[in-house]
């Protein structure tokens, strides 16, 4: 039978407060303090954090079992609110504009039922508060300080505008990108204005670059395999009659396969150091291929997407061109992960933007995908 987990006015009164109080990425200070007086005031066994900042506990079950994760992101983001909500952001200039807010609150639901529920628990489980997802750093952090080590399984979500509450998706096709960093310095003789020809200018060669990269999407990679690679900002010259010597620019490049960020990277260093040479100037390149795509484990999360239909609808998995630093985990353990619809209205903002509203009722769908999925993993995860 599946777990059926209520909006409480408790868990609405924690959302709008963890919306009202958001905070920057590694600096979730009084959000960790918040989080860790509502598990203690819910008789939730904490546990020592090295880390500065996120918390991590655990429930014991009454049965002897596997050890699998659960974890929400904390931090929010450098944006300032403009959503119109009556709980909006207190903090000027940071934004839970991802929807953070909500996979924490989801994550207390969840908890709470499932400490109150240890007799049908075959295991244990760890839970796991993040810091610095939006830097793409928090992940990496939690595994570093071991506090991933010996889990069997994790599991995770992040709520998707693009569906409407009571809707989860879920399934073995990569659900969010591969993410890289990218940066171009040129180094050329600068020169007079008036005078090209006696330098050799940098940005004939930028705007060449900057074209010729777009290549790699349309004549390069597979079109049936969803690729990006987007120059965001460009930089050089601070005089209205001097060619500087010096410019360059930086972006991101998005994929779902390992093939196609190898692609990318080959393609891109290959474009920008032969343009370069063209122009008889110098590039240095900086690939940073820092987050892997996120796919779950085929045989972990098949049991539990058979499940959702029990307790939520079943949705197709919407590709998210976005990065999501849960990925890290598959070098320590075995990934379950879902999309949980959050507002699903015709035009609402998607993620990163100032008018992002995510709803309440989708911490319910939340709370009941972490306590169902938690007890579905530890029981095939048992089976072998």
């Amino acid at each position: 039978m599946a777990v059926t987990i209520e909006l409480s006015d408790e868990l609405r009164a924690i959302r709008h407060h963890l919306h009202r109080h958001p905070e920057r990425s590694f600096e979730e200070r009084a959000t960790s303090a918040y989080l860790r007086d509502v598990l203690a005031r819910h008789g939730v066994e904490l546990l020592d954090d090295p880390m500065p900042t996120g918390v991590v506990a655990r429930i014991e079950g009454a049965h002897p079992g596997p050890v699998v994760g659960l974890r929400a992101d904390i931090d929010g983001l450098p944006v300032h609110e403009d959503s119109g909500l009556d709980f909006a952001s207190a903090n000027d200039g940071v934004m839970h504009a991802c929807g953070h807010d909500l996979h924490m609150t989801s994550l207390l639901g969840a908890v709470f039922w499932l400490n109150a529920h240890r007799d049908l628990i075959h295991g244990t489980l760890r839970v796991i508060f993040q810091p610095a997802e939006e830097l793409g750093r928090g992940a990496r952090a939690v595994i570093d300080a071991g506090l991933a080590d010996g889990l069997d399984a994790i599991i995770g979500t992040h709520n998707n505008p693009n569906y409407a509450p009571g809707v989860l998706a879920a399934g073995v096709q990569p659900m969010m990108a591969g993410c890289v960093r990218f940066r171009v310095d040129l180094h050329a003789d600068g020169a007079h204005g008036g005078y090209p020809h006696k330098g050799t200018g940098p940005f004939e060669a930028m705007g060449s670059m900057i074209l010729a990269l777009q290549t790699i999407v349309s004549r390069n990679a597979s079109p049936f395999h969803p690729l990006v690679v987007s120059v965001t900002e460009v930089h050089g010259g601070d005089v209205w009659n001097v060619i500087p010597a010096e410019a360059g620019f930086q972006g991101t490049a998005r994929y779902f396969h390992r093939e196609d960020g190898d692609l990318a990277a080959r393609r891109f260093r290959q474009i920008v150091e032969a343009t370069a040479a063209a122009y008889g100037i110098r590039a240095d390149v900086e690939w940073d291929d820092f987050q892997a795509p996120l796919v779950c484990d085929p045989d972990l999360i098949a049991p539990v997407a058979a499940a959702i239909p029990a307790y939520a609808e079943a949705a197709p998995i919407m590709p998210s061109m976005a990065g999501e630093d849960f990925a890290e985990y598959a070098e320590v353990t075995r990934l379950v992960f879902a999309f949980v619809g959050s507002n699903g209205t015709p035009g609402c903002a998607d993620w990163h933007s100032p008018r992002f509203v995510g709803f309440d009722e989708s911490v319910k769908t939340g709370a009941e995908f972490y306590a169902n999925a938690a007890l579905e993993t530890l029981h095939t995860l048992a089976a072998g």
